[in-house]
Parts: C-alpha cells; sequence; structure tokens
C-alpha cells in the first residue's frame, strides 16, 4: 500500500488525479455554457443534473467525509488498530461505492445528454 500511496499522492500520480477531478466539474460548466441558449432541451437539463451530482455526490462527500476518514484509517499503527477499525474501514467503503453510484450517474446522465444534442 505504501507503494501505491507514494505515486498516488506525489508527481504524475498527483497532477492525474487533480486532472480527473477537476475535469468532472469543468467540462459540464462549459457543455452548460455552450447550450445556455435553449436551457429548455434535455441536453442542458441532463447535464446540470449530472453537475450536481458530481458537486454533492463526488466533490462534497469527498471532502466533508472521505478524506477526512482516509486519514485517519492512515494514521492507524498497524501493530495497535482501534477497537472499532473495521466498522471505521467499512465506512470508507461505503463511501466509495456511494461514489462509484453517484461518478457512474452523472457519466450516464452526461452521455445520454450527449445523445440527446440535435443533428
Amino acid at each position: 500500500m505504501e507503494t501505491f500511496l507514494q505515486y498516488a499522492d506525489n508527481g504524475w500520480g498527483k497532477v492525474f488525479n487533480y486532472a480527473w477531478s477537476l475535469g468532472m466539474g469543468i467540462g459540464p460548466i462549459v457543455a452548460l455554457v455552450l447550450l445556455r441558449d435553449d436551457p429548455g432541451s434535455a441536453s442542458f437539463v441532463l447535464t446540470a443534473i449530472g453537475l450536481v451530482i458530481v458537486l454533492i455526490g463526488v466533490y462534497i462527500v469527498s471532502n466533508v467525509w472521505k478524506t477526512p476518514q482516509y486519514k485517519v484509517i492512515l494514521s492507524w499503527d498497524p501493530d495497535a488498530l482501534p477497537a472499532s477499525w473495521e466498522a471505521d474501514r467499512q465506512r470508507y467503503f461505503t463511501i466509495n461505492w456511494l461514489q462509484l453510484a453517484t461518478t457512474w450517474s452523472a457519466f450516464i446522465l452526461f452521455l445520454v445528454a450527449l445523445l440527446a444534442l440535435p443533428r
């Protein structure tokens, strides 16, 4: 795990994480600006819903619950785990599943919005 973490939080791993995270928010904002002439269109509405899902389900959940929980887990001494370590780990995994569901939901909405564009 330490080998993974040294790459994930440094160098290109960190660049990739920031690019991916920012792209999930910036891309839909750009799309909404381009679609602003028809705010009632299916593409605009689906993109807006997807953006709200990203903002709440990814950004807020990550910063309010996931990252703090992750820092707690990283602070554990492997030789002296806290009594609640299994519940804490399960909480972290549950947050991951929530983010998986919200990320894929937003992605599907963005794809449907793209398909709904007039040709």
